[in-house]
């Protein structure tokens, strides 16, 4: 529309309608000012402090209680044998514990999501999905425990969903070997039951390189890949380096974890590596995610419930498989470098890889960053003609902000990126050889978006700018220290720690680790004070909260403390991995440096 069309005429405009000037930011400041200082009388400060006071006293209440529930919860959830957190019924179809080579899995059958739904979408003609939840110290049920999921996307679109899960304790003397064998045997299970049709496969973070391994191997697999946040790549790292690498380079290598599994009477308790976890991000390990429950407790208690069900329920693993990891692949780099070997099997080289594989990764993951990622493509296939010759497609997306387990957990990022991975994955197929970025055009920000509101679009890249990294000789350095300090340990203490251990002293080392020990206090169980916050937070409840949301400036002056403790820790965090990365490179890079100075004198 035309000004003119809009705008009177000046020339007979009255002066009474002059327009006025918007006030400016100052005399809004100005305005608030007075507002809060009029507010401010001695009987409306007190009222505002009594109702903050008592809110302040409910939520306490309220947050000790609901601390109690999650102890309780923890509880129960390892008196029943610690199942699967999954938010779908499901029906067991094998259990690796019977195989005649026995392993702690078992391939379970997505039944229901919601009965209308799962037979409205359900396509006979699509293949089997197949989810693999990493076992990295929690239980399975990350793929799945809520409907915004891995599980509930997949069902959505129509695919018969598959999830591998595994029980809390490892088969005596299991080894990484034994659980590539049972994930074999429930692949080819899911392609009989679907009439031949190669499984899409879906690795959630370390479940991502067991996959790897499989399709690497001389057998090969068949299906597509999707590795959600799987670290291949793990002497691959920018110039600042990576938190959890320079901290696991610092510890000495394997030794440290063989010393927990010999404590543990041959099992390494899986709290240790979730306590690694909260180490990475104490600001919210100890504050940041507490306090949002505090501040928001009467929306916050189930959400968090739910998750802390999942995040406190700890699994072992057996000395070999803990030992077999770090050696071989986080120290050894064995994997990208195509020197890796399971039992009997030939060594495992990517270039066998004939799957189409979608790598999804994100600049906010501090576990998995894409450099880990993504750097073994290049690696492997040093060209974009490498990689074309290999017949190979792989293709790659990026999120720009979500953290590790986001890739996961997050329901938007289920309704988003999981959701258009799983409309779209089986283009790949169709594409040339090459490598391409996954792109998501969205058209709308509501990530619950329907089909014409987003596209997904392949754009082909070159391995050559790919990614970047530093050089490999200080983790060289690292790896030959691991060995020396392992063959010391082993010389030395092992075999009197090995003596020493029992089952009993396991029991009560498990029983007294900081990340149970924390948890399981604030449970009337164990704990006989806490009947008295189940007693408060009934009364807190049935008086309905009626001072919540208190106003005036104290509820401010909270929230400030509250960002100025977070801040603090998180400095404190950045502060420790600068120091960590300094020692790092004054460490290793001067080894490195000492050891190739020296190799030409020693050929």
């Amino acid at each position: 529309m035309s000004k003119s069309a809009t705008e009177p005429n000046r020339a007979t405009k009255p002066k009474a309608t002059k327009k006025l000037a918007a006030p400016s930011k100052l005399m809004v400041l100005e305005k608030k000012k007075k507002a809060v200082q009029t507010s401010i009388s001695p009987f409306g400060w007190m009222f505002d402090a009594w109702n903050y006071q008592v809110d302040s006293w409910q939520r306490s209440v309220l947050f000790l209680d609901t601390l109690r529930q999650r102890a309780n919860n923890m509880i129960e959830h390892e008196k029943n044998g610690m199942p699967p957190l999954l938010d779908f019924k499901y029906e067991m179809v094998l259990d690796a514990r019977t195989f005649e080579i026995p392993a702690n899995y078992a391939l379970l059958k997505i039944t229901e999501i919601e009965d209308v739904c799962l037979q409205d979408c359900f396509d006979s003609e699509k293949p089997p999905v197949i989810i693999v939840d990493p076992r990295a110290g929690h239980g399975p049920g990350i793929g799945g425990f809520k409907r915004d999921s891995e599980v509930g996307i997949a069902m959505h679109e129509g695919y018969p969903v598959y999830f591998v899960m595994f029980y809390p304790d490892p088969e005596p003397g299991q080894t990484i070997a034994d659980v590539l064998h049972a994930l074999r045997i429930f692949v080819k299970k899911a392609e009989e039951l679907h009439g031949g049709k190669a499984p899409i496969l879906y690795g959630n973070c370390q479940a991502g390189w067991l996959l790897t391994i499989l399709a690497a191997d001389c057998e090969g697999l068949g299906g597509q890949l999707v590795l959600n946040g799987s670290p291949l790549s793990y002497w691959a790292s920018s110039e600042e380096g990576n938190p959890m690498q320079i901290s696991g380079s610092l510890v000495g290598g394997v030794w440290l974890p063989r010393f927990v599994s010999d404590l543990g009477n041959g099992t390494f308790d899986g709290a240790w590596l979730v306590q690694n976890f909260e180490i990475l991000n104490p600001a919210n390990a100890l504050w940041e995610k507490y306090y949002d429950l505090y501040a928001n407790i009467d929306t916050e208690r189930d959400r968090f419930l739910e998750f802390e069900r999942w995040w406190t329920g700890f699994y072992s693993l057996s000395e070999e498989e803990i030992t077999s990891t770090v050696e071989n692949l986080f120290i050894g780099n064995k994997l990208e470098r195509g020197e890796l070997q399971f039992g009997d099997c030939c060594s495992i080289d990517l270039k066998r890889i004939t799957n189409p594989i979608l790598i999804f990764a994100s600049h906010g993951d501090n576990i998995t960053p894409p450099l880990q990622a993504l750097h073994w493509i290049r690696q492997v296939y040093p060209t974009n003609q490498a990689l074309k010759k290999a017949g190979q497609r792989i293709a790659y997306m990026i999120n720009p902000n979500v953290g590790h387990l986001g890739i996961f957990v997050s329901a938007k990022v289920a309704k988003l990126e999981h959701r258009a991975i799983l409309e779209h994955v089986r283009e790949m197929e169709d594409l040339e050889p090459g490598l391409y970025e996954m792109k998501i055009i969205a058209h709308t920000n509501n990530p619950d978006c329907s089909h014409d509101q987003y596209e997904v679009r392949f754009e082909a890249r070159n391995i050559e700018d790919l990614c970047e990294s530093m050089p490999s000789e200080p983790f060289e350095a690292v790896r030959r220290i691991s060995e020396q300090n392992d063959t010391l340990y082993r010389s030395t203490l092992r075999p009197l720690i090995q003596k020493l251990a029992n089952p009993v002293s396991a029991k009560i080392l498990r029983a007294a680790h900081p990340m149970r020990l924390s948890r399981m206090i604030f449970s009337e169980k164990v704990n006989p004070w806490m009947w008295h916050i189940a007693w408060m937070a009934k009364m807190v409840e049935d008086d309905h909260r009626a001072a919540k949301n208190p106003e005036g400036i104290l509820p401010d002056i909270e929230k400030n403390v509250s960002k100025q403790i977070a801040k603090a820790l998180h400095d404190q965090s950045e502060a420790r991995n600068e120091v960590a990365a300094t020692v790092f490179k004054q460490l290793f890079k001067t080894k490195a440096g000492e050891s190739m100075t020296a190799a030409p004198e020693t050929r």
